[in-house]
């Protein structure tokens, strides 16, 4: 659910009302076409098979009371007023609330984090004035000492995400043919049956061939659209409440919903399956958070999008309590509702918030698995920016074809909303319980609160969303085990990634040369120094990499200029661009030896290799100009115990000399060819003057980019099932996963691998 229409920063908290009632419009494009579009398929899910419409409408008042109050509870009340509440630094979602726990209980997953990453601006998100409650403070620690805890927040993280995973394959089925299945009220039964799966199909096959070139040029169009279809379904049932029942607010009472299930029994339970998909949608609320507001995504459901829904289950109500003879097999659906007359237009319409609903979906599971590759938790995709304003508009074409194959799969092999709701329904409430899960920790642990408002929060909603699973559980056989299937195979996929990730790290630290042994071969570091600047990747964020050793034993040359670089994940949103370098040296000044650890948050962009490297030899500039006799002055962290690292920005200025003369600009705007001159600064000593001016010489030669191609495998004595995950599973992601430098676009001409094995 992270498409866009065009804000991914964090919005100041003081915004004027035309700001707010701007985003609250965008948002209508964005964040609710899933949810708008329910009334396609809610009351035909629910009377499927399971209850029937009887002449005393105590099933369709029931249903009805169902929709209006968990409509009001979980989506107005859960999401809207609380639930938002819980951002990461302007960001939303079941990561977002993750990734809160982490910095507030250190129970992350990352293996290469530092202190220093915890002095970045958003790593402390705002809290109040209250200390820790001493079951809090408890709780905390108990997080934090027992290792399999941590490991089941992040599999009950990673089980939300395998869920908008699996919604992004079965939400665009469900909304796409439900709204195409009103074809059939035009044409005979034994015909609609062959246009509804092709066309469905079709709509479907073109949306996500389409994906490729982003929203941006038809994203204005989205909110429009939604705007459009939930005036017409609630004008619509503003009609059908005057014309056939104007008395049908009574069945809103909660009484109702009592009756329904005191008559139907087992049967209204197993209904409630079909009630669910009203909510359908909702979670979009707080995972598109990020690109807009609280305020406008609160004025925007509040003010338009939950009046109009209750309008529209209202009027098909209020139509259904009048008309118990059902002519056709279409029976209960929306489309029976609508007066014949309008019935085309509002097909039309229709379609398109299908699609739109549909388009933000898949977009959010391109963002979820994003931040999920992000997190070391999915294998490396390749993932295109298709915007370059704004950067919440990716397109991942591994996913997307994979999504799409699954999707028309659902469709030609389900062939009715009945079971494609029943799978919906699973995935979304599973959802929500996740998020419930994780916001009572966040109610004690970031917010400070007593444990008995978390334990509140969670026997109330909690006992509503097991009411709805349960319900949805039961379908298993009826379609509700492809979220299932889905999610096993996601997860299994992500575990055996993060298993094997976690692996290679630490052969990595436990093979990693000491600075001694590269201290000891002198200035010259035992070998050759050729001119330009070596860049070492490497994950660690200390000592000194095997790659690098094993690369100079068999080839004693290196550049002058030698950087490690260590390219990482933090658990925040954003890492603004000041803060994103921390730059350290390695031995003394004339070894030339620095170490630069680049610091991304889960949705941040990485940039193109000129960008990258224009801003990597700016921060050692700067590194060096603001050192003084061989100790960074200012605010310098330590990030181990050989090297002091420091945080440093990239806008140096620095006298160039280009091909047409020489002359003074900062060094923002670097071209290709561009050649450095060392400022004549009387505060700045020989010693740094002269490293400043062999960094520039250098990077006038090349930069080369030294990578480790590392096979893994099981180390000899392992078991059975580890060898199966290393040797076959994270082996076979391995390779067809992309380098870990692919975000980088790092050029091929530069580039150096060095093969070797890990034994883990």
């Amino acid at each position: 659910m992270d498409l866009e229409p065009g804000f991914h920063q964090i919005h100041p908290k003081k915004q004027s009302w035309a700001t707010v009632l701007t985003l609250a419009y965008q948002s209508l494009g964005v964040v609710y076409g899933d949810l708008s579009t329910s009334p396609l398929y809610v009351f035909k899910s629910t009377f499927a098979e399971d209850i029937v419409h009887s002449e005393t409408n105590e099933e369709i008042f029931g249903a009805l009371s169902f929709i209006f109050w968990t409509l009001t509870l979980v989506p107005l009340l859960k999401y809207v007023f609380i639930v938002l509440k819980a951002d990461d630094n302007g960001e939303g979602g079941t990561f977002a609330l993750y990734s809160l726990l982490c910095r507030h209980a250190r129970v992350g997953s990352l293996p290469n984090c530092q202190l220093a990453d915890e002095e970045l601006s958003s790593y402390k998100n705002e809290t109040p004035n209250l200390a820790l409650t001493s079951f809090g403070s408890r709780l905390k620690s108990t997080l934090e000492k027992y290792r399999v805890l941590q490991r089941f927040l992040l599999v009950l993280a990673l089980v939300g995400a395998c869920m908008v995973i699996g919604d992004g394959v079965l939400t665009p089925a469900l909304s796409v043919f439900s709204a195409v299945s009103g074809v059939e009220l035009a044409m005979a039964k034994e015909h609609h049956k062959y246009v509804e799966v092709p066309v469905a199909c079709v709509i479907l096959i073109a949306l996500f061939a389409l994906q490729h070139y982003g929203t941006h040029r038809v994203g204005h169009l989205f909110a429009p659209v939604i705007i459009i279809w939930l005036f017409s379904i609630s004008s619509i049932g503003l009609y059908n409440i005057v014309h056939w029942n104007p008395h049908i607010y009574k069945a809103l009472s909660p009484v109702h919903m009592y009756k329904f299930l005191k008559k139907t029994q087992s049967g209204g339970w197993k209904s409630l399956g079909g009630i669910l998909l009203c909510i359908t949608g909702s979670e979009a609320m707080f995972a598109d958070l990020g690109h807009f507001s609280q305020l406008s995504i609160q004025i925007a459901f509040t003010s338009f999008v939950y009046p109009s829904l209750i309008l529209a289950y209202m009027g098909q109500a209020a139509y259904l309590s009048q008309h118990h003879v059902i002519e056709n097999d279409y029976q209960i659906g929306f489309y029976i509702s609508v007066p014949k007359s309008l019935r085309v237009p509002v097909l039309l319409i229709a379609i398109l918030a299908a699609v739109v609903g549909s388009q933000a979906i898949i977009t959010g599971t391109f963002s979820i698995i994003k931040q999920c590759s992000s997190l070391g938790c999915f294998p490396r995709v390749k993932i295109v920016h298709t915007n370059s304003k704004f950067h919440g508009q990716i397109y991942i074409p591994e996913i997307n074809w994979i999504l799409m194959t699954l999707c028309l799969a659902v469709t030609i092999g389900f062939r009715d909303t009945k079971r494609m709701g029943n799978a919906s329904g699973l995935a979304v409430i599973t959802v929500m319980l996740v998020t419930t899960c994780l916001m009572s920790l966040i109610i004690v642990l970031c917010w400070h609160q007593s444990v008995f408002l978390a334990i509140g929060f969670v026997v109330f909603f909690g006992m509503i969303e097991a009411l709805y699973f349960s319900a949805s559980l039961i379908k298993f056989l009826e379609g509700a085990w492809v979220p299932i299937a889905l999610s096993l195979i996601f997860m299994l996929v992500m575990y055996v990634w993060h298993y094997g990730t976690l692996k290679k790290y630490d052969f990595d630290v436990q093979n990693k040369v000491s600075v001694d042994w590269l201290l000891s071969l002198g200035p010259t570091l035992g070998i050759v120094r050729v001119r330009g600047i070596g860049l070492v990747h490497t994950e660690l964020v200390s000592g000194i990499p095997a790659i690098f050793s094993h690369f100079v034993t068999n080839l004693p040359a290196f550049h002058q200029v030698l950087i490690f670089l260590c390219v990482k994940s933090v658990p925040v949103p954003h890492v603004s661009h000041e803060e994103r370098f921390l730059v350290g040296r390695i031995g003394p000044r004339e070894y030339r030896v620095y170490r630069c650890i680049v610091r991304y948050g889960y949705r941040d962009v990485h940039k193109d290799d000129v960008e990258f490297e224009k801003d990597l030899v700016c921060s050692i500039a700067e590194f060096i100009k603001k050192e003084k006799d061989g100790i960074p002055d200012g605010d310098g962290k330590t990030g181990n115990d050989e090297e002091v690292m420091r945080v440093v920005g990239t806008h140096v200025e620095i006298r160039t000399e280009c091909e047409d003369g020489p002359e003074v600009e900062e060094i923002k705007p670097v071209r290709k060819r561009v050649r450095f001159v060392v400022p004549e600064s009387p505060e700045m000593d020989n010693d740094s003057r002269g490293e400043l001016r062999d960094l520039m010489e250098a990077r006038e030669a090349g930069v080369a980019y030294i990578l480790g191609h590392s096979y893994v495998k099981a180390k000899q004595g392992s078991s059975f099932v580890k060898k199966i995950v290393i040797n076959l599973g994270y082996e076979f992601l391995r390779r067809n996963s992309r380098p870990s430098t692919d975000a980088l676009t790092v050029p091929h001409a530069s580039t150096l691998e060095v093969g070797m094995v890990y034994h883990v």
